[in-house]
C-alpha cells in the first residue's frame, strides 16, 4: 500500500509541468522516491518468499502424510470388511431372535396351529402320545389335502406303547406337573399312555387307508421329551404341558432349521413302524374289535394278551372319539 501511494505521488510530480511547487529539487525527490518504491518491493517478494518457504514444508507434511494413510489403507478396508461381517453377524443374530415368538393363552396357541395347518403340504410331530395330533391336527390336515387334492407328508413320533418303562416314565412326569385330571378330565396312568399311543398308530393306519395321497411315516420312541414339537411348511410350534405358554418360530430362521434337523434325526432313530403292511389288515370305517388285533399283529405290534374285548374298544374310542385336550 506504501509503495502504491509513493508511485502515484511520483507520477504525479513527473507529470506537472511546473517548477514552482519544489523548484529545482523535484527531480531529486523523484529519484529518491523510486529508489524508496524499488526498495519496497523488494522487500515485499522477499517477504512472500519466506512465506512460501513453510507452506512447501506443510505440502511436502502432508503429503508424507497422505502417503502413509494410503500404505495403510488396505488394512484399514481388511479391517472395515470385518466390521461389517461382524455387523451382518449380529444382524443375522437377531432377526433369529425376532422370528421367535413367546405365545401366551391357549387360544392364541390353538390360533397359532391353525395357521400352521391351513395350507401346509408336510407335517412333523415329535411328543407323548399324540393326542392332539389325533383328534385335531391329523383329520384336519387330511381334509384340507382332500379338499384341495394335494398329496400330504406326514412324520409322526410317540413313545412306544410297547415299553412299560417309558410309559411309566412318561406318567410320573404328566403327574409331577400336574396333580389333577388333563383337559380331557382324565387322570394319566400307565395303562392309558399306552392305549393312548395304539390310538395314534390306528388313526395314522386307518387315514391312510382312506386317503391314498396321505404319505405317513411313523416312528416310535423308547424315551420321553417334555416338549411337543409341531412342524409344518411355515413355522414349528413347541408347546409344554402348560397349554398356556409355547414358542413359535417360522421358516427361514436359524431356529426352524435346526428344529426342522432334530425332527429328522429323532425319528431316523426311533423304531419305525410298517404301516405300509397295514393294507394287509383292512379296517372298515367303524373298525371292530378283531380287525384293531389283526392290524397291530400285521405291525408287528400285538396287543398285550391281558387286553380284552373292552380294552380295544376303548382304544377304538380313543382313536375315533378322541377329545381334544386344550379345548376348554
Amino acid at each position: 500500500m506504501i509503495a502504491l501511494i509513493l508511485a502515484v505521488f511520483i507520477a504525479f510530480l513527473g507529470l506537472s509541468g511546473t517548477d514552482r511547487i519544489l523548484g529545482q529539487q523535484r527531480d531529486d525527490l523523484i529519484s529518491g522516491v523510486t529508489l524508496l518504491v524499488l526498495g519496497l518491493l523488494t522487500a515485499a517478494i522477499l517477504r512472500d518468499r519466506w512465506r512460501q518457504e513453510p507452506m512447501e514444508e506443510t505440502i511436502k507434511e502432508n503429503f508424507r502424510t497422505t502417503s502413509g494413510a494410503l500404505a495403510d489403507l488396505p488394512v484399514r478396508l481388511g479391517n472395515l470388511a470385518h466390521l461389517e461381517a461382524v455387523v451382518e453377524s449380529t444382524r443375522r443374530a437377531l432377526d433369529d431372535l425376532r422370528v421367535v415368538q413367546a405365545l401366551s393363552g391357549a387360544d392364541e396357541i390353538a390360533r397359532a396351529h391353525a395357521d400352521a395347518r391351513r395350507s401346509t403340504d408336510r407335517w412333523m410331530f415329535k411328543g407323548g402320545t399324540g393326542t392332539y395330533v389325533r383328534a385335531v391336527t391329523l383329520p384336519d390336515l387330511v381334509a384340507a389335502a382332500r379338499r384341495e387334492r394335494r398329496a400330504l407328508l406326514v412324520r409322526l413320533e410317540i413313545i412306544d406303547p410297547t415299553l412299560p418303562a417309558v410309559c411309566e416314565a412318561y406318567v410320573r412326569f404328566r403327574r409331577s406337573v400336574s396333580e389333577g385330571p388333563d383337559g380331557t378330565g382324565e387322570f394319566w396312568t400307565v395303562d392309558r399312555t399306552r392305549k393312548e399311543s395304539y390310538a395314534t398308530i390306528l388313526v395314522a393306519c386307518w387315514q391312510r387307508e382312506r386317503f391314498s395321497l396321505l404319505d405317513i411315516d411313523l416312528g416310535l420312541s423308547a424315551t420321553m421329551t417334555t416338549f411337543r414339537w409341531d412342524l409344518s411348511a411355515d413355522q414349528v410350534i413347541i408347546t409344554v404341558e402348560d397349554p398356556n405358554r409355547a414358542l413359535m418360530s417360522r421358516r427361514g430362521s436359524f431356529y426352524y432349521d435346526h428344529c426342522a434337523t432334530e425332527l429328522r434325526s429323532s425319528l431316523d432313530q426311533a423304531r419305525r413302524v410298517p404301516i405300509e403292511a397295514a393294507k394287509d389288515a383292512p379296517l372298515s370305517d367303524e373298525p371292530t374289535t378283531d380287525e384293531v388285533r389283526a392290524l397291530f399283529r400285521t405291525l408287528g405290534l400285538g396287543l398285550p394278551e391281558s387286553y380284552g374285548d373292552k380294552d380295544v374298544d376303548e382304544i377304538i374310542r380313543r382313536a375315533f372319539h378322541a377329545k381334544n385336550p386344550y379345548s376348554t
